[in-house]
């Protein structure tokens, strides 16, 4: 097989074991990889109402068929199980250089079944692979315990583990890699960690087959040239990196500020991609093959490490009514020490800051540090807490969700099917609004990202007020999405990248004969796949929703003043567009359509 190593890796912690199996070669082509084909073995192999953190419960490490691939951004993996946040099924994405590694070792994929009976973790060289003892690393957080199995590891292996907060089970855990950066979302790590597994360390001396070396180098040539020729990721996202966005969302007013109460922050800029690069930025810190470099490496007084990124300088600044730069970076730092997802847990703080402002929270509860709007020791305090599960920190470490509904008002929470939602205001980016509500992961801005043509012009503009067409807009985008993340690239590609473009890289790493048509049909596969499971594990459409502030509180200020979310006038348009009933739910047409 051409850009699959064909191989899966089963490992059963409960009885120590593995196996190497033989990948289906007909079901990789229709699932193309990654997201897709994990999500797709997970769904035949696990019950939808296994509970997220019980041994029945697998997780799946996937890579791409690009994944390793000499083309541009290719070192994208998928973690894929079902999230104890959500309920639904969870995709969590990440960069880096550990799924490239994953692949150069000969495995597209890790299933991992069963619990150990004590601390784990799996050694994978090639082709020998060890189920190793972890205490030694357990209730470490992340850049210690990454050093010490570096330290027993071969040269150049890389490291993807979970944080105390994964080992203490909490529900927005992330799984991390190469120190800081994350499969984030959905509470993946608290799987991880109900596994006892601690971390999967690899490292591979193979190479991933090309079917068409020629045809590849001028694909590939035709994608860097776009890619160095757009102004997002040729000019903005190099020089800024994803900060860049925090005066130009600001400046539209659509930039959520202390927990979506406006849609605004005034010291803004002190946050932005400009300022980082001013005061904090030691270097570029890009992914495997990436030409854009939006990585960010940075240091503050005695701190220093990845990041920050755009969400988690939103999180824990704006959102948090925080605008001192320098303590977002070291609660930054600190939720990636402890492998926190960086949305959920800044997002989490500001929600608990709501609740501390309207008396729900007690200054008894707080333990010395007040969670007050706008206190930039308390995002740094509390993320450490969180992390470790320390007094009130135990509730902010099940979610913004549950958090709120333990004192009776989850409507503080802005969330989406229990997930925290990123930092846009959908009240007037009506295409986000009718995204953000149907996406199956729960509240995610990158299963649709609607803001290139709301508010970057890209492929084109649109009005950001009206709803005409965003039902249409947000199936292409989610599928497109759907096949990116399954194909082993980075998102940020398709701000200059075509489907003909990557079915153009296809074609020539893996030798079958790809399409546009082909892509965006892949990707409505995946989502329809992910739709039927969520369905049946209980996730119907009365969870196509957004929080009750955002579809009956109009903005109060600003550019956007006076606008709501018109989720109820989209909805009924997007589940025609994907071929649904109206109530959500695809119609046998269209599964025999997609071959489901």
């Amino acid at each position: 097989m051409y850009g699959y190593q064909g191989k899966i890796l089963r490992v059963d912690l409960s009885a120590g074991t593995y196996r190497v199996e033989d990948l289906d070669e007909a079901l990789a082509t229709k699932f193309v990889g990654g997201r897709g084909l994990a999500t797709k073995i997970y769904a035949d192999e696990v019950s939808p109402d296994v509970d997220p953190l019980s041994a029945d419960n697998k997780l799946l490490v996937a890579t791409g068929p690009l994944t390793g691939a000499p083309v541009p951004t290719g070192g994208r993996y998928m973690v894929v199980t079902k999230s104890p946040l959500t309920g639904t099924i969870a995709c969590s994405n990440s960069g880096g250089y550990w799924g490239a590694e994953l692949k150069f070792a000969g495995y597209d994929i890790i299933i991992v079944e069963g619990k150990a009976a004590k601390p784990v973790y799996i050694s994978i060289e090639d082709d020998k692979i060890e189920i190793r003892d972890a205490s030694h690393v357990w209730g470490k957080v992340v850049s210690e315990a990454t050093d010490a199995l570096k330290a027993d590891a071969p040269d150049k292996a890389r490291v993807l583990m979970i944080g105390p907060a994964g080992e203490k089970l909490s529900n927005i855990a992330a799984v991390m890699n190469d120190y800081s950066r994350a499969a984030g979302r959905s509470g993946v790590g608290a799987v991880m960690g109900s596994k006892n597994l601690k971390a999967i360390v690899v490292r591979g001396t193979k190479k991933v087959g090309i079917a068409n070396q020629e045809e590849m180098k001028k694909a590939v040539k035709v994608c860097m040239d776009k890619i160095r020729e757009n102004g997002v990721t040729g000019t903005g996202l190099p020089t800024y990196g994803t900060a860049v966005l925090v005066n130009i969302i600001n400046e539209n007013g659509v930039y959520p500020t202390k927990n979506w109460q406006e849609s605004q922050f005034d010291l803004a800029d002190s946050t932005s991609g400009e300022t980082l690069a001013e005061k904090y930025l030691v270097k570029k810190d890009p992914c495997y093959r990436c030409p854009i470099a939006c990585g960010r490496y940075c240091k503050v007084d005695d701190i220093e490490g990845g990041g920050p990124e755009y969400e988690p300088i939103w999180a824990y600044g704006a959102n948090c009514g925080v605008s001192d730069l320098g303590a977002i970076i070291k609660a930054n730092f600190w939720c990636n020490e402890m492998g926190l997802d960086a949305i959920s847990a800044g997002t989490t703080i500001a929600t608990a800051m709501e609740l501390y402002q309207k008396g729900y929270i007690k200054d008894a509860d707080v333990a010395g540090m007040p969670l007050e709007f706008g206190n930039a020791d308390a995002i740094i305090e509390w993320t450490k807490r969180m992390g470790m599960r320390e007094g009130l920190g135990d509730k902010l470490a099940e979610g913004s969700y549950r958090m709120a509904e333990s004192y009776g008002v989850p409507e503080l929470s802005m969330s989406v099917k229990k997930q925290e939602l990123p930092a846009y205001d959908p009240r007037a980016i009506q295409g986000m609004a009718v995204q953000y509500a149907t996406t199956n992961r729960g509240g995610c801005h990158v299963r649709g990202y609607l803001i290139s043509p709301e508010i970057l012009g890209i492929p084109e503009k649109t009005d950001r007020f009206s709803i005409e067409g965003k039902a249409n807009w947000a199936k292409i985008f989610q599928d497109f999405t759907a096949f990116i993340d399954s194909s082993g690239v980075c998102l940020f590609t398709s701000f200059a990248l075509g489907a003909d473009d990557y079915a153009g890289l296809m074609s020539a790493v893996t030798g079958t004969k790809w399409t546009a048509d082909d892509v965006l049909k892949a990707g409505d596969r995946i989502w329809n796949l992910e739709k039927l499971f969520n369905l049946a594990a209980g996730i119907d459409s009365s969870q196509d929703t957004l929080p009750k502030r955002l579809l009956e509180e109009p903005i109060s200020e600003g550019p956007s003043k006076g606008n709501v979310a018109k989720l109820s006038e989209m909805l009924p348009e997007y589940y025609a567009v994907r071929g649904w009933t109206e109530d959500g739910i695809p119609t046998e047409e269209k599964k025999a359509e997609l071959g489901l």
